[in-house]
């Protein structure tokens, strides 16, 4: 009998804007991942960077303009089916794990918690609740969820409530310690 090894999710706070609890996001990345059931032999990042940097980022690669909330950056984009729908995607409870095989890189996750702070300010959201959202809908788009057309909108708005809720209830339960898989942050300032 083999076990599975937890999922790598690595992590950084490359900023010094906002104090982030950068093991909490790599836990909610964690949950996200092993909900779409991604095979464990996967790693992916959370990294918290500052303005300059995702606006960089999103001028370069997405031909954006200025800062954004969060940016995703698969890697592996065929590694994986798409996202989790109820007759494809993931593998189910048993299957047997492919202990030989290389690591799959999904890729990273960038997420600016001062445009996150503005947001939430805004909307009236609390400061977490929007890094939490944001990370989830990041690590969504590294499994290929978008919302480039209106049903695809309304499918990952449902799946990232779901995940969120779970998430919550996880932490209100008490699972909130630091979970197998994740990988401390490389810089937590506080």
């Amino acid at each position: 009998m083999s076990v599975a090894t937890p999922i790598q999710v690595f992590g950084a706070d490359e900023q010094d804007v906002v104090a982030v609890d950068v093991l909490r996001y790599l836990r909610l990345a964690q949950l996200v991942l092993d909900e779409e059931r991604v095979p464990p032999e996967a790693e992916m990042s959370v990294v918290f960077v500052g303005e300059d940097t995702i606006a960089d980022l999103n001028e370069r690669f997405l031909e954006g303009d200025g800062p954004t909330d969060v940016l995703a950056f698969p890697i592996d984009d065929d590694a994986l089916p798409g996202g989790r729908q109820p007759d494809q995607g993931g593998r189910g409870p048993g299957s047997p794990a492919d202990e030989s095989a290389p690591p799959i890189v999904l890729g990273d996750v960038l997420v600016c918690p001062a445009v996150a702070q503005r947001q939430a300010e805004a909307l009236g959201r609390d400061l977490d609740d929007e890094l939490a959202l944001l990370v989830v809908h990041g690590v969504l788009h590294l499994l290929a969820y978008d919302h480039a057309e209106p049903e695809a909108t309304v499918a990952m708005q449902q799946r990232e409530t779901e995940l969120l809720g779970k998430f919550r209830e996880g932490e209100t339960a008490g699972e909130g310690t630091a979970g197998e898989g994740t990988e401390g942050a490389a810089d937590d300032r506080q």
